[in-house]
């Protein structure tokens, strides 16, 4: 039992990825300055090891490797050896995946990197077998002490390349901010080759869901009108609700699929992912109305109210992807299992999400998946679609009550900011297009949590468990939370949220922004400095934080009347414009603001005593390129002074670049304003 095993001091950590290896004989310290110190007063190399909670990878090395005596003798002997989990220092991950790449080895985790005293690094790799690693720890020892000289000149040589600015890194050194209509067809066209037409998705196996290509999308196609991408935005959206990628039972998204058609996922659920997908669902409910779209996020509030939220509102990071020692146990049935829990309703069942005998994952399990939509299986099963329905409502409560006796993945229980804010907007998202009260809920009580808990005085954390928050916030939870509270305000009008996100923006300016370079940095000026200081340019799996940053700054920009705002915006987009046009797989979150460029957003503000009502009215439709302020009564923001409830309706003032239309009483009015103004200012074009 650990309990009985001698500690390191990991065991002082919140993280639940460090206090796994606190009982590795390894004598592990956390990143930070008592274990830098070390190195330089014994002189010593530094090995700095990074996973995470939910990585396969890693947890096959601790075992193979960190857990031995004999293999952890030679690391205590002559390392400093020190574990990070990268969801809490993506700072420290950054630098040192940077490091990797340069050195010519693929990224990925588990990262193991050498260092010399000053936290400069000369080698590294990621898993290494047993032996391997015995064997490389004991040729880097030997060459430390034989060949220091040149491994710090290897060093220095590194160190100068991770303070190389991100825009020189990628050729970006003009500015080009001519925003024209066929640079963002070119972006449109750029992605639409990459596209797999059959599956959905974009490239080919492993599949990501990359939710910030299809809100991109999305918005493309509100502007050319080209069903070539809405369609390709469907058939995407649709195999992943149908694919194995979602928990069909249970709701919410695997972060990826290992195969083309969506069917196997890496079985571990991010807070991350499911934040975001509740937001792109929602959205694409707005265009197309398709009940599977709101299922699915229903499904999926569902699931992250139920697995991943604490006592305190506050969302947890992830769930593992393994229970009992094998991947995807916890989701996954024989089907003897499944005859054993439905009886006769079972070969139904098995239709309905494919489940055989031979199995189609591992031990002849089976991978609940689906293919057609419930009306089309309905028809071909001589069934009601009514009937049809709620025995799958049946189904799903008995496979969940089965699921609650199962031993449960494990749970990485620590709460970060930029995570939870990514919910915090999906929920928002969600409320404004369902109109669902306990959405709206979730969302104001989550809002809370992180203000109270993550904020202290002007000032953002990263993390929080069991009390504490103690890592310094980075440009992403800024930019992320601040985004989120300002569609917060726009579906409540309750100006606090606001008023937040304008102050948290005054923040990063003072603390994160670049003057020479006109971008944000990652770190905060009052934190502990790295060997290097790195911006966050490119568009991932979440999009990059000074891409949000940048739309913030377009966005409250108009909400405060706020020039410099607004051209810090421009300036930012125009140093990245090249590189989207040519790569929009990889900005697609600055394709989309570019889009916000492209034509005025339009500024729609409510003024009367049923100014919530009618922005309820609003979400009926999908308006992307819109903000929305409203009051009851008076207001101090820009955008609703000297507006008022005229002849005491409610009244609706259309804007647009500071130019106002009529005010007007109905919704019906206002969506004539602005479908109007749009058609006047979109050539037409042929589709892709």
């Amino acid at each position: 039992m650990t309990e009985n095993r001698k500690t390191n001091r990991l065991i002082n950590e919140t993280s639940p990825y460090l206090l796994q290896h606190a009982y590795n004989p390894v004598d592990w310290y956390p990143w930070g300055e008592e274990a830098l110190q070390k190195a330089k007063t014994e002189d010593k190399p530094i090995l700095v090891s990074i996973g995470y909670a939910a990585c396969h990878w890693c947890h096959v090395m601790e075992h193979q490797s960190f857990e031995l005596e004999k293999i952890a003798e030679v690391m205590n002997k002559h390392f400093v050896c020190i574990k990070v989990d990268r969801e809490e220092r993506p700072d420290v991950d950054a630098v040192y995946m940077d490091a990797l790449q340069a050195m010519g080895v693929q990224g990925g985790w588990p990262l193991n990197v050498f260092l010399n005293p000053d936290a400069k690094p000369f080698y590294g790799g990621t898993y290494f077998p047993p032996q391997d690693w015995v064997n490389l720890l004991v040729n880097i020892a030997d060459a430390y002490k034989k060949s220091r000289r040149e491994l710090d000149q290897s060093a220095e040589q590194f160190a100068q390349h991770l303070n190389r600015s991100e825009l020189e890194k990628y050729g970006l050194k003009q500015s080009n901010f001519h925003v024209r209509e066929e640079d963002f067809r070119l972006m449109g066209y750029n992605l639409s080759i990459k596209f797999d037409k059959e599956k959905g998705g974009i490239g080919q196996a492993p599949k990501f869901p990359m939710p910030t290509d299809y809100l991109f999308l999305l918005r493309y196609h509100s502007h050319t009108s080209d069903q070539s991408t809405l369609n390709q935005v469907n058939l995407t959206l649709r195999e992943m609700a149908y694919g194995g990628i979602y928990d069909q039972v249970g709701g919410g998204f695997a972060r990826y699929s290992v195969d083309a058609d969506w069917l196997v996922p890496h079985f571990e659920k991010m807070l991350y992912d499911n934040g975001q997908l509740v937001s792109l669902y929602s959205a694409a409910y707005q265009v197309t109305k398709d009940p599977l779209y709101k299922e699915v996020v229903y499904e999926t509030i569902d699931f992250v109210s139920r697995e991943l939220m604490s006592n305190e509102q506050g969302f947890y990071s992830s769930l593992d992807a393994d229970s009992e020692g094998e991947e995807g146990k916890f989701y996954t049935f024989t089907k003897e299992e499944l005859q054993a829990i439905l009886g006769d309703e079972e070969p139904l069942f098995s239709k309905y999400y494919h489940a055989t005998a031979a199995g189609n994952f591992e031990h002849g399990r089976n991978i609940l998946h689906r293919r057609i939509s419930d009306e089309k299986f309905a028809q071909e099963n001589k069934l009601e679609l009514e009937v049809l329905q709620e025995m799958i409502k049946g189904w799903k409560k008995k496979i969940m009550q089965v699921r609650e006796q199962r031993i449960r993945p494990g749970l990485d229980d620590k709460i970060l900011c930029s995570w939870n804010a990514l919910m915090l907007k999906g929920l928002a998202d969600a409320y404004y297009s369902f109109g669902e009260e306990r959405f709206l809920q979730l969302a104001q009580r989550n809002a809370n949590f992180i203000l109270q808990r993550l904020k202290q005085e002007e000032k953002l954390y990263h993390n929080y468990k069991e009390g504490k928050a103690t890592i310094d916030g980075f440009l992403d939870d800024y930019a992320l939370l601040i985004r989120a509270l300002t569609r917060l305000y726009e579906v409540t009008f309750d100006e606090q949220w606001l008023q937040e996100a304008k102050q948290l923006t005054d923040y990063t300016l003072t603390h994160f922004f670049d003057e020479q370079e006109g971008m944000f940095f990652f770190t905060d000026n009052s934190s502990q400095k790295l060997i290097a200081r790195k911006k966050e340019i490119m568009d991932n799996v979440i999009p990059s934080s000074n891409s949000v940053m940048a739309t913030n700054l377009h966005f409250l920009g108009l909400y405060f009347d706020e020039e410099r705002y607004q051209q810090l915006s421009d300036n930012m987009l125009s140093k990245v414009k090249d590189l989207v046009i040519k790569e929009p797989s990889f900005l697609s979150n600055w394709a989309a603001l570019y889009f916000h460029k492209l034509t005025p957003t339009a500024e729609v503000a409510i003024v009367g005593e049923k100014a919530a009502d009618m922005r309820k009215d609003f979400s009926s439709y999908y308006l992307p390129n819109m903000l929305l302020v409203g009051t009851a009564t008076r207001s101090n923001l820009p955008l609703l002074q000297d507006r008022t409830a005229i002849g005491g309706k409610t009244t609706i003032y259309v804007c647009f670049n500071k130019t106002c239309q009529l005010p007007v009483h109905t919704t019906a009015e206002a969506l004539t304003q602005l479908r109007g103004k749009r058609n006047q200012q979109e050539p037409k074009f042929p589709a892709l």
